[in-house]
């Protein structure tokens, strides 16, 4: 094992632990509300609670973990994700889930800024990089086996959810148990979002739009495929699919930002995503056919986060980054909550195909807008940082990518 990865197995096995329960716990209520009878728009509701939660908890997470310490705060909002998840099992009144999932979004986001934050702090600056990228390997590989976890079935309707709160609150253990000094959570302002739009307008309808699809993606996906005949086991498939997709093709996507212009390749990952989607739809009935769809669609749609702040680091000074990355996780839980929302009143309204149209509308009128930007202000700049992959999570994550190296030349150009 790498030296520099002693000080944080803890916290990356607690990451494991926290990843396997969330994302699985994701998929079941969409796959468990579609059983129960809950229509496409009361299923996008909950999945918006979810983001809601998410969306206030980065405003209380740390003020509370300044206030009493990083492991009694991990230590909480673990007890919290297990209490929530449970009141899933009390009954099916679609009050006591959107409740639920209200408290379990604010919640989950405390924990990971937690682990985020720590991170950060014992991470040696000179292999921030690598503890990064080793952080993205165990969160993707932690989602892609979460799905997986739906072909479990135990004797009660509720051990799916049991299995969840098991997996949280075990997360907690590690984490408890490290001889590791608590770090200082730094403040984290947040650029005002005039600013971020005059700075990079590209950036901010990225992130409000990606938030828009992939809101609607997480939480109306599993019952899209629910309704449409499959069984648990393979609705994880195909999740697990789109999630590989997204850790495969993040790579070469961003390598390919690294020689050419964000704008530009933005649109062409969102003009590809928008495509997949609008065939998925005739290839429901052809599995191979929909598995290579959705892990094309995952390819993109995943890598558009990761476009967005490597164009802000583009355009914003040092000192405004972590401001500017705020910000855009502000736009990103705004869209994630509204999207699952109006998805799934157009589902109810147009029928259950309206959740791929909605996916090419908003990835098709960003390609535009990309393509848009490029044409108007296409130019070369001496400055172009690299591009890492990354999900949405907390603030904190970006600590992490630290600064990007310097080039010894600009990379080139289409002129």
């Amino acid at each position: 094992m790498p030296v520099y990865l002693r000080p944080i197995l803890s916290l990356l096995c607690g990451v494991g632990l926290l990843l396997l329960g969330s994302g699985l716990v994701n998929t079941l209520v969409s796959v468990r509300a579609s059983a129960l009878g809950y229509s496409s728009g009361l299923v996008g509701a909950l999945t918006s609670a979810y983001f809601v939660g998410f969306f206030v908890g980065t405003f209380v997470a740390p003020p509370l973990i300044r206030r009493i310490g990083h492991i009694r705060a991990f230590a909480f909002y673990s007890a919290c994700c297990t209490c929530t998840v449970l009141l899933h099992t009390l009954g099916d009144a679609a009050w006591l889930w959107l409740l639920a999932r209200l408290l379990l979004g604010l919640a989950l986001v405390g924990m990971y800024t937690v682990i985020e934050s720590w991170l950060n702090a014992q991470a040696d600056p000179a292999h921030r990089g690598q503890v990064f990228a080793t952080y993205m390997v165990v969160n993707l590989g932690a989602l892609t086996l979460a799905q997986q976890l739906l072909r479990l079935e135990g004797p009660h309707a509720f051990f799916a959810f049991v299995l969840v709160a098991l997996l949280i609150s075990s997360a907690s253990l590690p984490v408890l148990l490290t001889r590791q000094s608590q770090p200082q959570l730094p403040p984290a302002p947040r650029l005002q979002l005039r600013r971020l739009f005059a700075a990079a307008p590209t950036a901010g309808a990225g992130a409000l739009l990606s938030g828009l699809a992939m809101g609607a993606f997480w939480g109306l996906m599993p019952a899209y495929l629910t309704g449409r005949g499959l069984d648990a086991a393979a609705v994880g498939t195909v999740m697990s699919v789109a999630i590989l997709g997204g850790a495969l093709l993040q790579w070469p996507i961003g390598r390919l930002s690294d020689r050419r212009d964000r704008r530009l390749v933005l649109a062409l990952v969102c003009l590809v995503a928008a495509a997949a989607a609008l065939l998925s739809p005739m290839a429901s009935g052809h599995r191979g056919a929909l598995l290579a769809l959705m892990f094309v669609y995952g390819g993109m749609a995943f890598a558009i986060y990761p476009i967005v702040v490597a164009h802000l680091v583009d355009h914003l000074p040092p000192e405004d980054l972590l401001a500017a990355s705020g910000s855009a996780l502000l736009l990103t839980g705004l869209g994630s909550a509204l999207g699952p929302l109006a998805a799934g009143m157009l589902m109810s309204a147009v029928g259950p195909e309206a959740l791929f149209g909605w996916f090419a509308l908003l990835l098709g009128a960003l390609a535009a807008y990309a393509a848009h930007r490029y044409r108007a202000f296409r130019r070369q700049r001496p400055d172009h940082p690299h591009f890492l992959p990354m999900l949405r999570t907390s603030h904190a994550s970006l600590d992490l990518i630290g600064e990007p190296p310097a080039e010894t030349e600009a990379p080139a150009r289409d002129p």
